[in-house]
């Protein structure tokens, strides 16, 4: 066995309040890796392996038929792929529904953690060849599919899933990161499978057809996405040459025709593979409960055999402009929006890590307060939101520059008055640079940055990892954990000199609306996308006009200081045993006006706390006149307390405001040193605002997690109590919310067309309610439920998405809507329509029965001793654990211990028991199925086919209100 080339256990810099042990490892091939022992993973006493020891209890051989699935189906291709920017911030759905039911845990129980490992390579898409656009991706996608070590294409994700694990991957622009988690235990035999994607990936032919197909779907969910096309445009029209000019994400065409076209696609890959697939170019971290020395004889093992080659090096390439000047782009949007972004690119910044002048700059141009650009905008009436800044994905911060853009949501004034909005812009740039760099504004963005170190919440382990292998690609060895919070060393000139960049002949103006001329001469279409845009030069006069601004508005003005950021960092907890058997939130005010829950933290012993209030409106949602009003409210109040939310939202003193059904939910979370404060301020700014809040009939509930004592948790119920004077909602005039209850054996099918006539994908979801999560079985029954559903998931996507390819989105999991548990299969697919798509999801389902009575005792147990272990799997920061109790009130089930509950009922639950639950729930023939289906049309299949559909026992609901009026509903339990 090789021996490593070097080892440093002291030299990574760590929180105060981090526990673990690192140990960094340079192996003789150039791969570096960061090992992490972390003690609570095997704090139950659990066995720790030795180093030699392989836990792998199986080879893999054991695995029944037709469980193959390249588990890609979460896969982030890249954060501006993947994600658009134009979604409103992520809140509950309408309906209370959960896609994936949380763990609901108490601590009584010992609680285990997971293992996880990433690896990142230091190639990305701006690696593609011209003429094989998107073959990083694809290459991606490739190593998937099997090994010479391991050749079967579902080895890897099979033992993941027979382990409580899970695997995912990206494509960045400059770098390609794979990652997994899973159980402990199975930690070395995941490592084994995960090692040889970087040794021996098998790239077999006749995989590859078949995954161009799984990329081209992946492309396919993106086409309607307005942050996408708008990333795309901005590749479009990057100047010819520059890696950015290019088509990243891949899809059939791109990769078809490079077939077409006489290139050996296959040869590309390998070719590509074998030139950047190497030692120096990986970064390895792990993180598992075994000794350093017992990881360090794993990575040598299995991680030695990676082919060496020189170190990479990510350091400033040439300076190449990105986009000509004076150019302003107008893209049709799909949304009702009018988006201004405008982008400067500035030089690659990554020495610059420590003193992040980037950031300063994005402070000061993002800030909302008083004095600010978005606060005069605002009150022009001309924008509604403004954020600034170099964004984290690849193509924001490459080696070729940073890009700082400013993204404005205009209204419809602010968009006829465009030119005014950018000379705004320019106005309060020309203040900064009048201005001379402020050192107290260094040094509270310094104090706050220190103090999210010091207290970190931990992550998910695979989140974690994921974070750490892409920061060794950027910051130095000492760094690797701390460099994204510091800020050391003030460099005034250092400020001006990246602010000189914010000129206008290094802007890209781009408009993203609906109010786009399409009977233009001028229009032009981006070719991957389809999408159309209009390219205008903005008038010379206008660029000199910003290029030395006449006056600057005397509402400009620099922020002032923070007196929301905390200086009170102690633990109320310090007098509390450690082995206190206070585990639950518990009742400390209840009364009619208000109940409140409390727990002290004794856990994570953080300086945090979160409080959340779930505020009853007397008929907030009781007509849709109502709902509108309730929602318009809570918008109106967020905009009125928004400079003073903003300020502590700086502190990471954060709030939520939103509408949850009938009620408001407040949320506040982060430091708690001036929680109670805000809360005061939140409260006395709703009394001086129109309408007011005691106008409406309260009651409200809510809990105080954390770094609180009791008594000053009863003081923030004092706060409501002496603020808020409207009067105590009775308990009958209390919403609650009732749920439809489908008949016996009834199918119900609801289909609609898609409102965005350019949307291709289709979509059906097809929900069988279980029963109503109440009484003494309602535990065994989710357990069971949960269980069917860690069983099936590998078969399903392994079958619907592997190897029938009906579209990128395959999944099946629980769901829990108002206290209604249930069972849903979701497909989204551009290529079937839904009635194709309904027949392959019913032919799945009936061949369940098959699958389960085939199911070997062995592997059974495998799936039910890996959802105990995800049941008991420590939380891993206070905000989760917050969350979990807060679900429990606001279902008003006050079960805080239900995953252990669920862990336990799982021990007693049989093959038998699943099946059993199969053939009542599911199964076709059984006569208390039921069963509702959501078909949506996109724009190619012809939803009259949907006809077809009621000569096969559907009933057709065409009035959704007239059902409601002839329906049976659930008693409402919350």
């Amino acid at each position: 066995m090789a021996a490593a080339v070097s080892r440093d256990d002291e030299l990574v810099v760590k929180s105060p309040s981090d526990n673990r042990s690192y140990r960094l490892l340079r192996l003789a091939n150039g791969l570096c890796a960061l090992l992490i022992h972390d003690p609570e993973i095997y704090a139950d006493g659990g066995p720790a392996p030795k180093p030699n020891e392989d836990v792998d209890m199986d080879d893999g051989d054991d695995e029944e038929d037709g469980d193959e699935d390249d588990d890609e189906d979460d896969e982030e291709y890249s954060d501006e792929e993947g994600e658009d920017d134009d979604d409103e911030e992520g809140e509950e759905d309408e309906d209370g529904s959960e896609p994936k039911r949380k763990k609901d845990k108490g601590s009584s129980e010992p609680v285990i953690k997971k293992a996880a490992a990433a690896v990142c390579v230091g190639m990305g898409s701006f690696a593609d060849p011209p003429k094989a656009q998107g073959l990083a991706h694809f290459l991606e996608h490739m190593l998937f599919m099997g090994s010479s070590v391991f050749p079967d294409e579902n080895e890897y994700d099979s033992y993941l899933s027979k382990h409580g694990g899970s695997s995912n991957a990206f494509t960045e622009t400059e770098y390609t990161c794979y990652h997994f988690e899973v159980n402990r235990e199975y930690l070395k035999g995941a490592l084994d499978r995960f090692s040889q994607f970087f040794v021996s990936p098998l790239v077999k032919a006749e995989a590859m057809d078949r995954e161009i197909l799984a990329v081209d779907s992946e492309f396919n969910q993106v086409l309607q996405s307005d942050s996408c096309r708008l990333y795309q445009l901005q590749s479009h029209t990057c100047s010819q040459g520059h890696p950015l000019n290019r088509f990243t994400w891949g899809n059939k065409k791109s990769l078809s025709n490079a077939m077409g076209s006489g290139i050996n696609l296959r040869e590309e890959i390998l070719q590509m593979y074998m030139s950047n697939y190497h030692g120096g170019m990986m970064k390895l971290v792990i993180i598992g409960g075994e000794p350093l020395d017992t990881l360090e004889a794993w990575t040598i093992e299995l991680f030695s055999e990676v082919k060496a080659g020189p170190l990479l090096e990510i350091s400033p390439k040439s300076d190449m402009p990105f986009w000509k000047s004076g150019k302003l782009y107008k893209l049709e949007a799909v949304r009702d929006v009018h988006s201004l972004f405008l982008s400067w690119t500035l030089p690659c910044l990554h020495k610059e890590y420590m003193k992040k002048p980037e950031d300063y700059l994005a402070h000061l141009l993002g800030h909302e307060g008083k004095g600010s650009l978005l606060y005069f905008l605002k009150a022009k009436g001309w924008a509604s939101t403004l954020s600034a800044g170099v964004g984290t994905g690849g193509t924001q911060r490459s080696s070729y520059a940073y890009i700082f853009e400013m993204s404005i949501r205009l209204s419809d004034s602010g968009l006829k008055n465009l030119f005014e909005v950018i000379t705004a812009v320019y106005q309060y740039i020309n203040l900064l640079k009048q201005s001379e760099p402020q050192e107290w504004i260094f040094k509270e963005l310094q104090d706050i940055g220190y103090m999210e170190f010091r207290f970190a919440e931990e992550q998910p382990p695979d989140d974690y990892v994921v974070d750490l292998a892409e920061n060794m690609l950027f910051y130095s060895e000492k760094h690797i954990i701390s460099g994204e919070y510091i800020y050391e060393g003030w460099e005034p000139e250092l400020v001006k000199h990246v602010l000189s960049f914010f000129h206008p002949d290094n802007m890209r103006v781009d408009i993203l609306s609906r109010s786009f001329d399409k009977q233009s001469q001028a229009i032009r279409c981006e070719p991957w996308f389809g999408s159309q845009y209009i390219e205008e030069d903005i008038p010379p006069s206008l660029i000199e006009s910003w290029r030395n601004p006449v006056e600057i508005d005397g509402n400009f003005h620099l922020p002032r200081k923070n007196e929301y950021i905390p200086g009170d960092f102690s633990l109320r907890n310090a007098s509390i045993p450690k082995s206190s058997n206070d585990d639950n939130p518990r009742c400390i005010v209840d009364e009619p006006f208000i109940k409140l829950w409390h727990k002290m933290d004794i856990t994570f012993n953080v300086p945090r706390a979160n409080a959340y209030f779930l505020i009853s409106v007397k008929d907030g949602c009781s007509s849709l006149r109502n709902s509108v009003l309730t929602d318009l409210f809570a918008n109106l109040l967020k905009d009125e307390l928004n400079e003073v939310l903003y300020q502590a939202y700086v502190a990471k003193l954060e709030t939520s405001l939103s509408v949850v059904g009938s009620n408001l939910e407040l949320k506040l979370y982060g430091y708690n040193d001036k929680l109670a404060i805000l809360l005061s301020h939140i409260l006395a700014a709703s009394q001086s605002f129109s309408p007011k809040m005691d106008r409406f009939e309260l009651h409200i509930e809510g809990l105080c997690h954390g770094n609180l004592s009791g008594e000053e948790a009863i003081n923030i119920s004092k706060i409501f109590q002496n603020t808020l004077s409207g009067q105590t909602l009775s308990v009958e005039a209390r919403h609650g919310e009732r749920v439809l209850c489908i008949p016996h054996g009834a199918n119900f099918i609801r289909s609609v067309r898609v409102k965005n006539d350019l949307e291709e994908n289709s979509v059906v979801e097809v929900y069988f309610p279980v029963e109503q999560d109440i009484g003494k079985e309602s535990t065994r029954l989710r357990a069971i439920t949960d269980l069917f559903s860690n069983i099936i998931e590998e078969p399903c996507f392994d079958q619907l998405r592997t190897k029938e390819q009906l579209g990128y989105t395959v999944d099946s999991s629980p769901r829990m809507t108002y206290r209604l548990l249930a069972y849903c299969f979701r497909v989204m697919s551009s290529k079937y329509s839904p009635v194709y798509l309904q027949s392959r999801i019913d032919n799945f389902i009936d061949g369940l029965s098959a699958l389960l009575d085939g199911l070997e005792e062995e592997t059974f147990e495998h799936h039910k001793s890996g959802l105990i272990a995800q049941k008991l799997e420590k939380d891993p920061s206070l905000s989760y654990q917050t969350g979990d109790y807060w679900s429990q009130i606001t279902d008003k089930r006050y079960m805080f211990d239900m995953s252990k509950l669920e862990a336990e009922e799982l021990r007693t639950v049989g093959k038998e028991d699943v099946i059993s639950w199969y053939n009542t729930y599911i199964r076709s023939s059984s006569p208390t199925r039921r069963r509702l289906a959501i078909h949506v049309y996109g724009c190619n299949p012809d939803i009259a086919e949907a006809a077809t559909l009621q000569e096969q026992s559907w009933t057709a609901i065409d009035d959704v209100e007239s059902l409601k009026g002839s329906s049976q509903f659930y008693p409402s339990l919350c």
